[in-house]
């Protein structure tokens, strides 16, 4: 099938490879020609596990191409997949809409007859049925949009996009299903769930699907307040509670909590279109998941201060983890690097190290210091953070690492250490929410 995907960042560049890989031909478009010639020459302007292969694969076979010009990517083409972001607003919690509707502004009066515009992006519920008559003005025959969001986690993006846990589709025409089931044959051939619903049920999927995990992920950080004020491990006792299958033990684990770009604004978002909609005391104990989230970066902060022997200026500190999780680059509302700035603030001599991000963090926070290894990171440092859970540092020697630094003394604010090993080799060891 011809297809192009519109917007080419972690999303788009991703299902634009993965459709190719279906067998899909498919044109990339981006208003960036820097980031299209990356894409064109095989190269992610991101890091992203086994996309550069796929990238590389079928730009040199053809299957694959990007462009800046959407007329000439439109043009024969059955299905449009919009994979363009919907970022926070600028001091408001609103998402940002305005490249999703620009986007099918400027594609509708170029669809070919019985073409769909399939949307991917996150958006606030009730635009897909305004972006929907924009699509029928457009005056194709048969052109209709439907809505199939993404539930991609970074990391595990390409995996996640050729054999989904399910598929959502909203539209209102069977005849549109159908064309976007064809898109997905080989997944639905092999047992993929493939549910039809309406354009606002899809809407609100990943948004609702997002809101639960937030909550679940700041409901056992709640926990570790309560274990760091009465000595209680919060590690026990989650792994404790997860054997409820009702609950279950993933995003059942205290730390630092969650960032990125989906998370947080997509909470934030969807509260304020709650509040639009004149709904929102059903949504409101999502402000308080929000709040528990920032709570623990300013508890990891403190925590520092507390190790240091309150006293942070000019101490040297070794942060370990600058994305906002692990097999990523992203740095958007990292916890990690609000971290580090955080102690830089407070006069701190920060050296960040992370395997991937190290130039998107300088880019994001260029007055902190970066290390090229582990090695430099921590030599010579009073304290040692680790925010990130990298394989790298998880399977840290810490006697190693005490060879270098000037203070044996480390933070797990991930809670992914072995407490006792590193106790053994003479550190002092504190946790998240461990007593």
């Amino acid at each position: 099938m011809r297809m192009t995907v519109i917007g080419s960042g972690y999303l788009g560049a991703t299902h634009a490879a993965c459709m190719a890989e279906l067998g899909h031909e498919v044109v990339g478009v981006d208003t960036d020609p820097a980031k299209v010639e990356a894409l064109s020459a095989g190269r992610a302007p991101f890091f992203e596990p086994d996309l550069e292969p796929l990238l590389r694969k079928h730009t040199e076979t053809g299957r694959l191409r990007f462009t800046t010009s959407l007329a000439e990517a439109a043009r024969g083409a059955a299905v449009h997949f919009v994979c363009v972001g919907t970022p926070q607003q600028p001091g408001r919690p609103a998402a940002d809409t305005s490249a999703v509707e620009a986007v099918v502004e400027e594609l509708a009066p170029l669809l070919a007859p019985g073409a769909v515009v399939v949307g991917k992006s996150t958006v606030p519920v009730g635009l897909a049925a305004a972006l929907r008559r924009t699509v029928l003005a457009g005056g194709a025959e048969g052109a209709d949009l439907a809505w199939n969001p993404e539930f991609l986690r970074e990391g595990y993006a390409v995996e996640d996009t050729l054999r989904p846990d399910r598929i959502v589709v909203g539209a209102d025409r069977p005849e549109t299903v159908e064309v976007v089931r064809a898109v997905y044959a080989d997944a639905v051939s092999r047992g993929t769930p493939f549910l039809t619903v309406g354009l606002e049920t899809a809407e609100l999927v990943k948004v609702a699907a997002n809101s639960f995990l937030a909550t679940k992920i700041s409901f056992i950080n709640a926990m570790a307040e309560f274990c760091e004020a009465t000595g209680a491990d919060v590690v026990d006792l989650a792994h404790a509670v997860g054997y409820d299958d009702r609950i279950g033990h993933r995003f059942l684990k205290a730390g630092l909590g969650f960032g990125g770009g989906c998370l947080p604004k997509d909470i934030r978002a969807f509260q304020a279109r709650a509040s639009e909609l004149g709904l929102g005391r059903s949504v409101g104990f999502l402000g308080e998941v929000d709040e528990i989230n920032t709570r623990r970066r300013e508890k990891t902060v403190d925590l520092a201060h507390e190790i240091l022997g309150g006293r942070v200026s000019g101490r040297r500190v070794a942060v370990l983890g600058a994305a906002f999780k692990p097999d990523s680059d992203d740095v958007r509302d990292s916890p990690a690097l609000d971290v580090a700035d955080q102690l830089y603030l407070r006069g701190a001599e920060v050296t960040v190290y992370d395997p991937e991000a190290r130039e998107t963090a300088r880019r994001h926070s260029p007055r902190l210091s970066y290390a090229d290894s582990l090695a430099a990171a921590v030599e010579a440092a009073d304290l040692v953070l680790l925010l990130t859970e990298w394989a790298e540092f998880v399977a840290m020697d810490p006697a190693a690492v005490g060879d270098r630094v000037a203070h044996r003394a480390i933070l797990d604010a991930r809670n992914v250490l072995d407490p006792r090993a590193w106790q053994e080799a003479g550190w002092t060891y504190r946790g998240l929410g461990r007593g």
